[in-house]
């Protein structure tokens, strides 16, 4: 698939990959497919992603730990060890931030076991994310933390398509507002379907799968 660059408003350095077509999710049909590989897997584009976010938090959030979704872990990294430096503006400098990732049943429900349920309950748990579409991955990552006794601070993300979720704030480097005609849709009311238009491919968190 051919990819086109998207660079980050105020950050220069800072560039999303993603190409347009007709995509299915495990939630939603959408036009674009994002590629964020790089900025999950390559630690000097993880960084810059890191550094962005981070700066949304550290003067202002207190966070224990950091839940990763869609493979964020090298980010969350970046981050918590942003957040924890020394200086006037971190609130939580000299804090310790745990970077969890949580195990999914075959129902992909979030379970937390005995030995890493202790870094959600009781903590102030910021979701990070690769993107957030319909919402029901970072809904459920909510419940999730709730039920553990949790309480979650916010929700960051690459990419976005909505500003709050469960009255909570969603911090994101992009959203729709970068990718002119930017469609997301139910499969069962997609117009790209109604108009006979074939699916190019299947996408999730780990990559695509061309039909």
């Amino acid at each position: 698939m051919s990819m086109e660059r998207i660079q980050h408003t105020a950050k220069a350095d800072i560039l999303l990959n993603v190409t347009k077509g007709h995509f299915a999710t495990g939630h939603s049909h959408i036009n674009y497919y994002i590629d964020v590989t790089a900025q999950k897997f390559c630690l000097s584009e993880a960084r810059k992603v890191a550094l962005a976010l981070a700066r949304e938090y550290k003067a202002t959030t207190l966070i224990d730990t950091i839940l990763c979704l869609d493979g964020t872990e090298v980010i969350a990294a970046c981050m918590a060890s942003e957040m924890t430096k020394a200086g006037y503006i971190n609130i939580n400098q000299g804090s310790d931030i745990n970077v969890l990732t949580p195990e999914r049943t075959v129902g992909s429900q979030l379970i937390f076991r005995e030995n890493t349920a202790p870094m959600i309950s009781g903590k102030n748990v910021l979701i990070l994310m690769a993107s957030v579409s319909t919402g029901y991955t970072a809904k459920s990552a909510i419940e999730t933390i709730a039920y553990y006794g949790g309480r979650t601070a916010g929700i960051a993300s690459i990419f976005a398509t909505v500003e709050r979720i469960a009255n909570l704030p969603v911090t994101s480097l992009f959203n729709p507002n970068d990718l002119p005609g930017y469609l997301t849709a139910d499969a069962n009311d997609c117009p790209m379907c109604k108009a006979g238009q074939r699916l190019d491919a299947l996408v999730n968190s780990f990559g695509y799968s061309k039909l």
